[in-house]
């Protein structure tokens, strides 16, 4: 099975007799299989670890350590963080991962997690991954500045980005619902490779270097 790295996809193996073999791609329609558009974005922060800062900066701003009674919060939220990771890696395949991620079963009072063949770690950092190439994009092109307005946004409108593929490159709804972030960034880039402008850090080494310059003509001016 053949796994499109630099676009996102990977694969995993169950490496027991008769196992096989599962592709992982964070799509654009994989991202709408998480959530609505408020829960896509919450879900990439909670999967980046903002719930478990939150604690740690309550802990650290209001205690100055971290106190064993908070232990079980922290068990709770690191229970979460496997859940939603679970349920991320599920959305990006199109097989039942149960025998790779395992499941959480009710047994008596509680529900307990029935591990499958891959570690807790692994499924939560696969996560992550899929989640910063459906969702952020990890392209390397230059960014240019004008771009980069600085605002965040609570909202992740996965059809708005399906209807600039179609518009842009002439696809199907199916062709650009299947369309990882990080593939529509390097597709536009390809498209628009001329574009003209400065990206965030060219602008800084330029301002950095007309300020050195100005500086360096005022001692001058004030010698004289």
């Amino acid at each position: 099975m053949n796994a499109l790295i630099d676009i996102g996809e990977f694969s995993v193996s169950d490496g027991r007799e008769g196992g096989k073999d599962y592709l992982l791609r964070p799509s654009l329609m994989a991202m709408t299989r998480i959530g609505n558009p408020a829960e896509i974005v919450q879900a990439y922060a909670t999967v980046h670890g903002s719930d478990v800062a939150a604690v740690i900066q309550f802990c650290t701003d209001t205690l100055g350590r971290f106190p064993d009674w908070l232990s079980p919060s922290m068990n709770r939220i690191a229970e979460r963080l496997l859940s939603l990771s679970m349920h991320i890696m599920q959305a990006c395949c199109d097989d039942d991962l149960t025998p790779m991620i395992g499941e959480w079963k009710g047994w008596s009072r509680y529900v307990v997690y029935r591990p499958g063949q891959m570690p807790r770690n692994d499924i939560i950092v696969l996560a992550q991954h899929l989640m910063q190439h459906g969702v952020v994009g990890k392209a390397s092109v230059r960014r240019l500045q004008r771009h980069e307005s600085g605002e965040t946004t609570n909202e992740f409108k996965v059809f708005d980005y399906i209807s600039a593929a179609r518009s842009h490159f002439g696809m199907s709804r199916e062709e650009a619902a299947a369309l990882t972030m990080t593939e529509f960034q390097l597709m536009l880039a390809q498209k628009y490779p001329d574009q003209k402008g400065f990206t965030r850090e060219e602008y800084d080494a330029v301002a950095d270097d007309y300020l050195k310059k100005q500086a360096a003509r005022r001692a001058q001016a004030n010698q004289k």
